[in-house]
């Protein structure tokens, strides 16, 4: 999963066990699920689930609390109502709700099937505390767009989790899917149904399908066929405007991983948000075994779109590396209503996020001098969060408190820990491995179908490669240690110095410069503590200021979302008149937006390096 963040406003965030033993069943057949996307009632989508016999009569049907790839309590069954549980004969059997998610039936011996209907979550996000992250979420738009992520529509029967599933969807006949789930042939009875077929429920939630009007395009990476399809409600995009900076960016991917991963179809699900009040507002992409959804605003301008394409949807293609390749059995076996979390946050999301940022510069997208200030950003953006805090701890117990409020820090730390540890792994090897043999190798003993255990990882790795790894990660990755940066950028010819940057108008990258006071109606204020940039600077904005209005439009938790999608596409001529609130006092600020710059601390070359520190940074930064 990467979150693209914006501000803490209450959800507007760009930013993805053990099996059971099965209930017996009369037969073995799939469990045939149907929904019903032409007969939309009420914004809601009707869903039917028939197992086949039980010879039990204790029976749980459930939705899941949390999906992999999420790290979050999301709980998709808040978004189901009015199931019924029905006998052979169309009659209701009891029901009992157990918590959001599990329902019980007693009398299990005479079901046939449970029906219920299904809310979309885009439509809450915007008044939901605890609002689904987007990509993680579900749209229903009649005859228009149906963002199937099928845990939000699909449940399963405790102890059927291993068991087929067939999926008969009646659909719309303008629209079409794309899904990397098999689909099954249809007769002429068939037509305007679409069936997929899965060959076990983790199949189901792991292949989301978008439906909307077709607007797609392909591409081969070697023996990878990748597929864009792109829901933009008001027309604004076409696949073919993206097309070629995806197919750059993924041909570059693929040459920088190599063989490592052995995926056959890709699938790019893109929905762009018009950032209404009923609209996605969680931006970023989620990531599954051969498939992305990402959800990004349809107002940028493109190319912060495509910048932004790459920056998600790059990280999204190395899960396919890890945890998708290479992952312990908390996440093999996972449980998606009693999850146990795998202590390996570091690499899930810190290796694919430290990817995401080296191939670019490995392959020759961006130069040395942009991935230096990625980098810096990220040591930046890290001190925000508990920098004395053991990364193995905060992932096993990442959905609780305090440590879920630490999560972002996987995409900060958690990438800056991969480039110690490229670094580290560069200098003891003289050059010839790093962090991608690490992962190759691991490739290798482990893969897609055979798990490590979670607490003899970090052993395997240090029997891999040198004792010198042990220190790192028992200091710095199981230890609560912070990491001296700079004295690893040092083995690199590399040093750390103040230096003005262009920046956003209301973020720096993923640091936002606003917040929002709960306890005063949520509103909106420049953050304390923190430099401003020369946008507010010469407004005359002050640290802790509360913004009233931006050119007439009053401020709030609503309004201010449409003005930052506004912002990505505003040039240095554009006037603003902001009112803030400053004490006691009323203050009327207004001018040119400018170009916002930012004095912040950056990595630049040594001078008069050292030949090995020379030979080490080409071996890390070019091959």
């Amino acid at each position: 999963m990467k979150k693209w963040v914006l501000p803490s406003l209450a959800g507007l965030v760009f930013y993805s066990c053990g099996s059971t033993k099965a209930l017996v069943t009369a037969d073995r057949t799939p469990i045939r699920t149907t929904m019903d996307l032409k007969n939309v009632v009420d914004d809601k989508v009707m869903v039917s689930v028939d197992p086949g016999a039980f010879t039990t009569n204790d029976v749980s049907f459930l939705i899941p609390k949390t999906v992999p790839g999420t790290y979050s309590t999301d709980n998709y069954g808040k978004y189901i109502v009015d199931l019924k549980a029905l006998d052979y004969d169309g009659n209701e059997l009891a029901v009992t709700k157990s918590d959001d998610n599990t329902w019980n039936i007693t009398d299990g011996k005479n079901l046939d099937k449970v029906t219920y209907y299904v809310n979309d979550t885009y439509d809450t996000e915007s008044n939901t505390e605890d609002a689904v992250f987007s990509p993680a979420g579900t749209n229903i738009l009649k005859d228009k767009n149906f963002m199937l992520n099928l845990h939000g529509f699909v449940g399963y029967f405790k102890g059927l989790q291993e068991v087929p599933y067939e999926i008969e969807i009646s659909v719309p006949e303008n629209l079409e899917p794309t899904t990397t789930l098999i689909m099954k042939e249809v007769t002429d009875e068939e037509t305007g149904k679409d069936t997929f077929l899965a060959s076990r429920y983790f199949e189901v939630i792991d292949n989301p399908i978008l439906y909307a009007e077709p607007n797609t395009e392909t591409f081969k990476l070697n023996d990878i066929e990748v597929k864009l399809s792109v829901y933009s409600p008001n027309d604004v995009y076409k696949a073919s405007d993206l097309k070629e900076k995806m197919e750059k960016m993924m041909t570059a991917q693929k040459a920088f991983l190599g063989d490592v991963n052995s995926t056959k179809n890709y699938d790019i699900l893109l929905y762009l948000s018009t950032m209404d009040s009923t609209d996605a507002s969680g931006f970023g992409a989620l990531e599954h075994h051969t498939s992305t959804t990402v959800v990004l605003p349809e107002a940028m301008p493109k190319d912060r779109l495509e910048q932004a394409m790459i920056d998600v949807v790059s990280h999204e293609f190395f899960h396919t590396v890890t945890p998708l390749n290479v992952h312990s059995k908390e996440v093999q076996y996972f449980d998606f209503n009693d999850p146990k979390m795998s202590r390996h946050l570091w690499m899930y999301e810190g290796t694919t996020e430290y990817f995401a940022n080296l191939f670019q510069v490995q392959q020759g997208l961006i130069d040395e001098t942009e991935f230096y200030q990625r980098m810096m950003d990220k040591i930046t953006n890290s001190k925000a969060y508990d920098d004395a805090l053991s990364f193995t701890t905060m992932s096993q117990n990442i959905l609780e408190n305090p440590y879920k409020e630490n999560y972002a820090n996987v995409y900060e730390k958690g990438a800056l820990i991969n480039m110690v540890l490229d670094i580290e792994l560069r200098q003891l090897s003289n050059g010839e491995k790093g962090v991608l043999w690490l992962m190759k190798e691991l490739s290798k003993k482990y893969g897609q179908d055979t798990p490590f255990e979670d607490d003899q990882l970090i052993d395997e790795i240090v029997a891999m490669t040198y004792p010198e790894i042990r220190t790192f990660f028992d200091e710095h990755v199981i230890g609560d240690k912070p990491i001296a940066y700079s004295a690893y950028l040092a083995k690199v010819g590399l040093k750390i110095e103040s230096a003005e940057k262009q920046t956003g108008y209301f973020l720096d990258g993923e640091v936002p410069f606003i917040d929002i006071d709960p306890t005063n109606n949520n509103a909106v204020f420049i953050r304390k503590g923190i430099p401003l940039t020369s946008f507010f600077l010469d407004l005359g904005a002050e640290n802790g200021d509360v913004i009233k209005s931006i050119n007439g439009t009053l401020i709030t938790l609503e309004t201010m979302r449409p003005i930052i999608g506004q912002s990505f596409g505003w040039s240095p001529d554009t006037e603003i008149i902001m009112t803030v609130q400053r004490g006691d006092d009323e203050v009327k600020l207004e001018g040119k937006v400018g170009t916002p710059m930012l004095q912040a601390k950056t990595i630049v070359p040594v001078m008069n390096i050292a030949p090995k520190e020379a030979q080490l940074r080409a071996a890390w930064l070019k091959s």
